[in-house]
């Protein structure tokens, strides 16, 4: 026997592995007693030994989540503790007491006494150092504006002002959580309150949605994906007071939904951000397997392999897997509510490719951002991101599954060609007339197995064409759907979420630049109106009985600095929720 050879598996995610996490070519997870059902061979999480001859096919697969011998660092996610106050804010004890004002909370008299009561008895107690420093530091209260002042003679050590500017309810107040979660970092504080100069107009249902909006920007505004950088700080910020924003059981319960909301996101953000070297399609199995154990009273998952795919006839999808040596990973996982009856099933579909090079259509030029095609699972990470969120919410009456069909676009001898006709689990044949419009080949094959489920409703996400960021921009993502209805509900969702969608047409007479000669179709009909026809090709794949809308997330799945934005998971969790029976 050949001397033993040590493998160790890399955790993708900053979050622990399951001490024994299988890994296989063929697995089914079942959530009854946590079983994992490998077949014939298997292995873990920890360091263990192989014979070089039983495991050189799965050394291979397994350096490939290793490549460049990079492994993510744990990091610690922010765990913040936010409760409502109803004592005087000024005998509050602790870091820093925020105060979120308007240019109308900064007027002041003729004797530079602030008019508004809140900053006036703060300024009188500080004997006049907060209407002092405005002035000096020309701060009026606009958007973008704070400053930070070291006090003595209040509980806490400092006061900051920030601005709040105009706008709607959820992104004004989100973004005074994030310049919160800024100060406190610039300040290395572990306490902070908030206080609303202006907050005597609010509702109280607009107050709870006023404080989870806070509460989502600090959250998300702490966290910092330093998993691949050789030094890192932890975030410092552990407790969050509010004043003026009322109290009680539905605040509690709004404030823990968005907490849920949040770990779902950073999930989200952590699978964009990674690698391709590291998020492989088996990686990302892995993750999607750890979530159903982690809520294994309400998710099951199912990881199909190659073979289990081709039984499946999944043609299109396999096509666009059939170059790489990391193999595809098929990913299903099913919510099902821990008690009660299902009124409706719905299907989130994500788009999966870890990485896209193009393939023989290689991306190639300026602005072709084949750097950046670790983003071209963006969909799947949505839909990942939604189940780990759900999961910790239990909404009751309605079924989800979770479908993602993950696999790289690369180029080998083994890779699908121009020219190439692939046949989908339908029956449809696809001419190939360009190897970078794999996405939709993929979803094609995810669409049919969703419709399959016994579904009423799918929403699929996807970075799916440029064409769709050319039309709305960067921070817009396309909607289509032959459904006014199903229209209307995601549209409602996402304004609840904070998220922009904007509803494109289906002009079924492009179709005609989607036929082929030889085919049923093909895979791209050329520039103009790109995203539409794209949109028309995933309809060919869809049951007429069941409602569908495709997201065209392009533009919004990442920020000015590259990084993951977590687009869509609070669109989800908002969509499926208005389905359930809560």
């Amino acid at each position: 026997m050949a001397a033993a050879t040590a493998i160790r598996v890399a955790s993708y995610s900053s979050l622990t592995l399951l001490a024994s996490t299988p890994f296989s070519s063929s697995c089914v997870f079942t959530n009854a007693r946590s079983v994992f059902h490998l077949g014939t061979t298997s292995f873990s999480a920890k360091p263990l030994l192989f014979s070089s001859r039983i495991s050189k096919r799965m050394a291979h697969v397994v350096a490939k989540a290793t490549l460049g011998l990079t492994h993510p660092a744990q990091i610690d996610h922010p765990k913040i503790s936010f409760t409502a106050k109803e004592t005087d804010l000024v005998e509050w004890k602790g870091d820093i007491l925020a105060v979120g004002v308007t240019e109308k909370d900064m007027t002041k008299d003729q004797n530079s006494k602030f008019q508004n009561p809140i900053l006036n008895k703060l300024d009188s107690k500080l004997g006049g150092l907060l209407s002092e420093v405005s002035s000096e530091e020309d701060f009026t209260g606009k958007s973008g504006q704070s400053t930070v002042i070291r006090i003595t003679g209040l509980g806490s050590k400092r006061v900051s002002l920030i601005g709040l500017g105009k706008g709607p309810v959820g992104p004004l107040y989100r973004s005074l959580g994030e310049s919160v979660a800024l100060v406190a970092k610039g300040s290395q504080a572990n306490s902070v309150a908030i206080v609303l100069a202006s907050s005597e107009g609010l509702t109280p249902e607009l107050k709870i949605v006023t404080a989870s909006a806070i509460a989502k920007g600090t959250l998300l505004g702490t966290y910092e994906d330093t998993r691949f950088k050789s030094e890192s700080k932890k975030p410092t910020l552990k407790s969050v007071d509010f004043f003026g924003l009322g109290s009680g059981p539905e605040l509690e319960k709004k404030l823990k939904y968005t907490q849920d909301i949040c770990s779902g996101v950073i999930l989200g953000k952590e699978l964009v951000n990674a690698p391709a070297n590291v998020l492989t399609p088996g990686v990302l199995a892995e993750e999607a397997a750890k979530i159903a154990a982690t809520y294994s009273d309400v998710l099951t998952a199912k990881i199909l392999d190659t073979e289990q795919c081709k039984e499946l006839k999944m043609g299109s999808y396999l096509g666009v897997a059939a170059a790489s040596t990391n193999p595809p990973k098929f990913i299903h996982l099913c919510y099902k509510p821990p008690s009660g009856s299902i009124k409706t099933k719905l299907a989130l579909v994500g788009k999966g490719l870890t990485f896209d090079s193009g393939g023989y259509n290689i991306k190639t030029g300026p602005g072709c951002s084949i750097e950046w095609m670790k983003f071209d699972m963006g969909g799947s990470a949505a839909v990942l991101g939604a189940a780990k969120a759900l999961g910790q919410i239990k909404p009751p009456g309605v079924e989800v599954h979770f479908i993602v069909a993950a696999c790289e676009n690369m180029i080998s001898g083994t890779g699908m060609r121009p020219g190439d006709i692939l046949t989908a689990s339908n029956g449809k044949t696809i001419e190939v007339n360009n190897t970078d419009a794999e996405g939709r080949l993929t979803l094609a094959d995810a669409l049919v197995y969703a419709c399959n489920q016994g579904v009423d409703k799918i929403v699929d996400l996807a970075t799916l064409t440029g064409a769709c960021v050319v039309a709305l921009g960067p921070s817009i993502a396309g909607i289509f759907t032959p459904s006014d209805e199903l229209s209307k509900e995601v549209v409602a969702a996402s304004e609840v979420a904070g998220e922009k969608l904007w509803r494109l047409p289906m002009e079924e007479s492009y179709w005609e630049s989607m036929k082929s000669g030889v085919a049923d179709m093909v895979n791209t009909g050329g520039r103009q109106g790109g995203s539409i026809t794209a949109a028309l090709f995933l309809k060919q794949f869809v049951d007429e009985k069941v409602q569908w809308l495709h997201i065209d997330m392009a533009g919004p799945v990442s920020d000015k600095k590259n990084l993951a934005t977590g687009f869509g998971i609070p669109t989800l969790v908002e969509w499926v929720l208005s389905n359930s029976s809560s």
